[in-house]
């Protein structure tokens, strides 16, 4: 099923818009610099939300990827285009990089040389990186804070559709990174409570909690 299901995302369900679209969400360089500022105005403009927002995210981006190239070592599963032929697709190179959305992709088969370029493929370090972000931004910015779930999934399903990733690589990263956050957005509402509360009692006093109970 993974096999099958796998193939019909990379070789049937494809048009020339997702050609474009999947590996330009899914490239990474492209979107960094935007995240950088992002995170730069909520510290500055986010007041005591938007600093929690940005120091937990990071602290839960941080220790999810610490879990990320080990998990891979250890389980060693071979990505698809490691075993068999996938369709690949190629962004040309512009400068900035942001301008490959006006050129066409290259689309091509995979290679022998493909078979040593990457590490493993589990677990899926984009789908971890957006995954952490959803959870995050659902529990600081409930109402809009969803909103990065369209984000995270585009991700998630461009991995497959770029033949680098099975789709069950993608479900269980979602579930191993959406406990790793919670669990790590626990222990910072613990410190809050255990330890800065106590030592920081007039800024306690305006925020009792790190993590909101209720947003919007």
């Amino acid at each position: 099923m993974d096999e099958k299901l796998f193939h019909l995302i990379n070789e049937q369900w494809t048009n020339s818009a997702f050609d474009l679209f999947m590996p330009l969400i899914s490239y990474a360089e492209i979107w960094t610099p935007f995240f950088l500022i992002l995170a730069i105005a909520f510290l500055i403009f986010g007041g005591f939300r938007g600093r929690a927002f940005i120091f937990c995210t990071a602290l839960a981006l941080g220790f999810s990827n610490l879990a990320v190239d080990p998990l891979k070592h250890a389980i060693g599963r071979a990505r698809p285009k490691q075993v068999q032929t996938v369709r690949m697709i190629e962004l040309e190179k512009t400068r900035p990089m942001i301008l490959t959305i006006f050129k066409k992709p290259h689309v091509r088969v995979s290679n022998a040389a493909e078979r040593a370029r990457s590490g493993a493929s589990f677990p899926s370090g984009h789908t971890n990186n957006n995954t952490v972000i959803a959870i995050c931004c659902t529990i600081f910015y409930r109402r809009w804070g969803k909103f990065y779930w369209i984000i995270a999934a585009a991700v998630a399903y461009s991995r497959i559709y770029l033949g680098a990733h099975w789709p069950s690589d993608v479900a269980a990263t979602f579930f191993l990174a959406a406990g790793e956050t919670l669990l790590i957005l626990a222990f910072c509402e613990l410190i809050w409570q255990k330890i800065i509360s106590r030592r920081l009692p007039e800024l306690a006093a305006r925020h009792p909690r790190l993590i909101p109970v209720s947003a919007s």
